[in-house]
This record gives structure tokens, C-alpha cells and sequence, in this order.
């Protein structure tokens, strides 16, 4: 395994190593890549790079974008991903951050991570509030009506959440969710410049939230932090004064995950 290692260092894959490294580059560029483009950092012949993204789409670990061409994330990646960010010695140390946040505010606070079709609650602490809104760990809620979902969307390049929008169905799901994509553009744009997002009686009927951006090291969108509450308590005017206090745990949060 060490001569593996050394063989790599210099520019040589070796044959076991391969497929790993092509998922950790396709991990890495953040956007749908094709076997072309990573013809110059794997340094691999071009059948030998076709057969590798052949194989790893066949089982889960990649999957074909809607140009037919370039290659993101699978299922199966996807969710090796989400088993790493929950492996117990991290969970322990993100959940007393949430914790801490989650006392301070007095609400339920949630970490999100992106997938497909929305966004995945991978962490949760509850309010001690006997009325509280329900969206336990592992819940998938959508992109456009949703704090967390419109904090990601807000970190996509300006060609791939036009290529979203042009697909999107804006389904109504609160009484203030936006249906309309130029009216949802114009709020994305809000979001990016402000740096928070907001969710008010969008995706729930009573519900405000605002989320916050968790980075990876290369100043990616990895997941989120949110707050919620019902109306009856805090509305999102009250809500927002957490702003500050959301960020100090994210970036808390991005120092945990890139240490």
C-alpha cells in the first residue's frame, strides 16, 4: 500500500486505487463533470476513464446529468457522503454546536445537506416549547420553499439554478410559497447578496424560518443551519435577529468539517 501511495504522488494511479480517486475528483469539482475533463488530473488513457465512470454509474456511485455527457454524484455516493458526516466522533462535536445554538435562540435548529430533489435534515435539536413543527432527521423537503433549500440554491453558479429553474415545478405548499420563477430568481438574488435565507409560511402554513451556509473547504455550500419556529411564538421578524447567532455556529461548523 505505501509504494500505491508513492506511485500516486508521482502522477501514477495505481490499478485499486483507480476508482476512488476518479469519485474523490468528481466529488471535488462540485459541478457534473465529464471523463474528458478529468483526462489531465487522472492521467489515465481515455477507454481506461470511460470504462472507470462506465462502472461506477452501473453501481450507484455516479450518475449521468440531463446532458447525457457529464457525471455527478449517485445515489450511492450521496449517501457515503452523509454516513462520513455522521460517523460518531463528528456527530458528537456538531451536535453540541447545535445544541449550544439551539439553547441560545430557543428554537429547533437543523443541519441540512443537499441532495437531488431537496434537502436532507442530517442533524436535529428540538425546543423545549411544548408546540413544536415536526421534521425529523432524514426528512426531504424541497429546494424553492424552504430556508435551507434556498440558501443552496443561492450558492449554485448562475448556468446551473437557471438550468434548475427551467425544470422546477413550483408547487404551492404554504400560503407565501413562490410560484412564480422570475419572482424565485429575484429572491435567490436577495438571499446571495444578504447572505441568509428566509422562509415565511412557504413550505408550512405557521412556520417561519432562516437558514444560514455550512462550508467546505473550498468555500462550497455543503449544508446548512436553520432555525424554525410556529407564528404563535416568533414571526420572522423576530426570527432573523438570530442571524448572527446562527452564523457563529456555522462557521463553528465549517472549521469542524474541514479540520
Amino acid at each position: 500500500m505505501p509504494d500505491d501511495f508513492a506511485n500516486e504522488r508521482r502522477g501514477q494511479i495505481p490499478t485499486n486505487l483507480r476508482l476512488l480517486v476518479l469519485l474523490e475528483e468528481v466529488a471535488k469539482a462540485g459541478v457534473p463533470v465529464t471523463p474528458s475533463s478529468l483526462k489531465d488530473n487522472l492521467n489515465l488513457p481515455k477507454p481506461t476513464l470511460h470504462r472507470l465512470f462506465n462502472t461506477a454509474e452501473a453501481a450507484g456511485f455516479l450518475q449521468r446529468d440531463i446532458d447525457g455527457r457529464s457525471y455527478g454524484p449517485g445515489p450511492r455516493l450521496r449517501q457515503l457522503s452523509l454516513n462520513t458526516m455522521s460517523s460518531q466522533r463528528l456527530r458528537t462535536v456538531r451536535l453540541a454546536i447545535l445544541r449550544s445554538v439551539a439553547e441560545q435562540i430557543g428554537e429547533t435548529c437543523n443541519i441540512a445537506t443537499p441532495d437531488r430533489e431537496g434537502m436532507i435534515y442530517l442533524d436535529r435539536v428540538e425546543t423545549h416549547w411544548p408546540l413544536r413543527i415536526q421534521l425529523p432527521v432524514g426528512t426531504q423537503v424541497p429546494f424553492y420553499c424552504t430556508a435551507s433549500g434556498k440558501m443552496y440554491l443561492a450558492s449554485l453558479r448562475s448556468a446551473y439554478f437557471e438550468r434548475y429553474l427551467s425544470t422546477a415545478r413550483l408547487d404551492m405548499r404554504g400560503p407565501n410559497t413562490i410560484t412564480n420563477k422570475q419572482q424565485l430568481k429575484a429572491e435567490i438574488e436577495t438571499t446571495r447578496k444578504r447572505g441568509y435565507s428566509t422562509d415565511n409560511e412557504e413550505f408550512m402554513e405557521g412556520m417561519a424560518a432562516i437558514a444560514v451556509p455550512i462550508f467546505d473547504d473550498r468555500k462550497r455550500v455543503v449544508s446548512t443551519l436553520s432555525v424554525h419556529a410556529p407564528l404563535q411564538r416568533r414571526d420572522l421578524v423576530e426570527l432573523s435577529k438570530n442571524v448572527e447567532a446562527l452564523k457563529t455556529a456555522a462557521h463553528e461548523l465549517t472549521e469542524l468539517i474541514n479540520s
